[in-house]
């Protein structure tokens, strides 16, 4: 029996979701079979009910939101792949940690580079060392920022095969969804949150639910909230709703928002911003040091899929991360997609996924099961 193609798929929201080895992180392998639990888990509510066997690890859901003939973790492990689900710290699937509470600010004190830099390139080890295999990675969103950031480290790049960004980020100057600008011109990341104590950042919360509700109230019309953060969505399954808000979005840090937000106002791709005298004392400058996308191996294939339609995900900023890069990426433009139709569309697996499978395939190194 041939050996499968591993699939390591993350994805993680954009402005909605310590710097060590001590948090319960972990990959969720999810063809595998494994005994029945009566604790309401990934598996038992979202994987098993649709007919496939899982295991369970504390994995990232959103993969299995969408009905099981347009969700992307279906439909791969149907064509073969060995799936493996990614996950990191903060989210509702991975609070634990060895010796810290997520009550404590130490807890929180992370944003998108350590979670590329720690927590992708330990899932990425840690399945290479169990299959001895290079894995293809797939992104969605500030997944995407983390592929980019992860795969510029030769380290971790030599152990992916090829990557699949879907609404790619990275240089994020150009952003036109307009509660996301709102809050970038508020300074909510620094006037409100930091400066209340906040360090973790749930929507879901009643401080989040109240904080939506003032932006609403009195500064922007929020019928359509989800449109105004990510664009207009003119494919979603109505259907899915429901569920797609039983899960989403999962927490993250305040200090992944403000670091999200620094890249907005200043068009750059780089480290946390720490201000001029602890950036001296952190990164021997008065400037955070930039990451360099031309690190990204030339020989390292990349897919993405980007939307007209996507308010986070500009061509502009797009286009900037191209120009960075010494690979040409294949690219597919999705006309009418917003940044949440690439796991949510009706018409995913046509319009998105058989596309990705195709360029996997086409690389010569698939292996069905």
């Amino acid at each position: 029996m041939a050996k499968p193609l591993l699939a390591l798929m993350f994805l993680l929201y954009f402005a909605l979701h310590a710097t060590d080895d001590s948090y319960d992180r972990s990959a969720d392998h999810s063809i595998l079979p494994r005994g029945s639990s009566e604790q309401k888990t990934l598996c038992s509510q979202l994987v098993e009910p649709a007919g496939y066997p899982c295991e369970e690890h504390k994995a990232g859901d959103a993969w299995f939101l969408n009905s099981a003939d347009q969700s992307l973790g279906f439909i791969l492990a149907d064509n073969g792949f060995d799936v493996w689900i990614g996950n990191v710290r903060g989210t509702r699937w991975s609070h634990g940690h060895i010796s810290l509470s997520e009550h404590e600010k130490k807890f929180w004190n992370w944003s998108w580079e350590e979670l590329a830099l720690y927590d992708l390139a330990e899932m990425i080890d840690y399945i290479n060392s169990l299959t001895d295999r290079k894995v293809y990675v797939v992104g969605h969103s500030q997944g995407t920022i983390m592929s980019f950031v992860a795969l510029s480290q030769p380290d971790i790049a030599k152990k992916v095969e090829a990557a699949a960004l879907l609404g790619p980020i990275s240089y994020l100057d150009h952003i036109t969804a307009p509660l996301v600008r709102l809050m970038v011109d508020l300074h909510l990341d620094t006037q409100m949150i930091l400066a209340m104590g906040f360090h973790e950042l749930n929507f879901k919360s009643d401080w989040g639910t109240d904080l939506l509700d003032m932006l609403c109230d009195q500064l922007v019309n929020c019928i359509d909230i989800l449109s105004l953060i990510t664009g207009k969505n003119c494919y979603l399954n109505g259907s899915r709703f429901d569920i797609f808000f039983e899960y989403e979005p999962h927490p993250t840090s305040a200090k992944n928002l403000r670091h999200l937000f620094q890249m907005i106002r200043k068009g750059t791709l780089s480290r946390y911003d720490y201000g001029l005298l602890n950036n001296l004392r952190v990164y021997g400058r008065s400037k955070p040091p930039a990451f360099d996308l031309r690190r990204i191996p030339k020989s390292l294939p990349l897919w993405m899929a980007y939307g007209g339609n996507d308010e986070l995900s500009d061509w502009t900023d797009l286009q900037h991360t191209i120009k960075e890069l010494d690979s040409v990426p294949e690219l597919v433009y999705l006309e009418n997609y917003g940044h949440v139709d690439f796991i949510l569309s009706v018409r995913a697996k046509e319009d998105v996924y058989d596309p990705m499978i195709k360029f996997i395939k086409s690389l010569g190194k698939f292996s069905s099961l």
